[in-house]
């Protein structure tokens, strides 16, 4: 398999997990965002969405983080990241779009720049815009994982697809200096998360093109 992927992006780090929970070995294959890498060749010729991640496998190219670790799943199906009953699947399934279509798209690096460049927001409003989403976002998930079904995990005592999801995106609450205090589940979780061998072998530092 190789990931193409940037060590800040989210929604390859969780990929990067998926792959780590499955133990599955991968090329690192780093594609530069901030210097415009995905919107040239080759990587342009590869992926339609000019995004990241882009997995290939077997002379398959997958995009989209979720249809990627999904996808994985169905194909190295031990460990499973997806409860095995309906209830339980859409239960992780719909925490992680929680956090896949209602947070993370207001605030990719996109969204990011337009506001910036094309509507000349400054950067403390700029910043204001993205704790505004995630802060709220993360409301949403914490009144979730106020259920029975919440264990040392997003849902019981294994990590899954929900967590896959939740620790990037606190990651990024942390980087851009969120309040998270308001969200004790949601922490509780990221924080047994990250004693996990798995979460710590995917987290941006020990990515090849990691910087400061």
């Amino acid at each position: 398999m190789k990931l193409h992927n940037y060590f800040r992006s989210s929604a390859s780090f969780r990929v990067r997990i998926a792959l780590e929970l499955k133990g599955l070995r991968y090329d690192y294959l780093p594609v530069h965002l901030v210097r415009g890498e995905q919107l040239k060749p080759p990587f342009s010729e590869m992926s339609a969405a000019r995004l990241v991640p882009l997995l290939e496998d077997e002379g398959r190219q997958l995009s989209q983080s979720l249809a990627i670790i999904e996808y994985l799943d169905e194909t190295h199906p031990e460990p499973p990241l997806l409860p095995a009953d309906a209830a339980g699947r859409a239960r992780v399934r719909a925490l992680a779009l929680d956090i896949a279509c209602e947070i993370h798209p207001l605030n990719n690096l996109r969204v990011l720049r337009y506001l910036k460049h094309e509507l000349k927001v400054d950067e403390e409003a700029k910043n204001a815009w993205y704790r505004h989403w995630v802060e709220t976002g993360l409301e949403s998930v914490e009144r979730q994982l106020a259920s029975p079904e919440t264990g040392e995990f997003c849902h019981g005592d294994t990590p899954g697809l929900a967590d896959c999801l939740l620790v990037p995106q606190i990651f990024n609450a942390q980087r851009f200096e969120c309040r998270l205090e308001h969200v004790p589940t949601v922490m509780r979780v990221f924080e047994r998360c990250m004693q996990h061998p798995a979460f710590i072998a995917a987290q941006p530092s020990r990515c090849p093109d990691a910087e400061a």
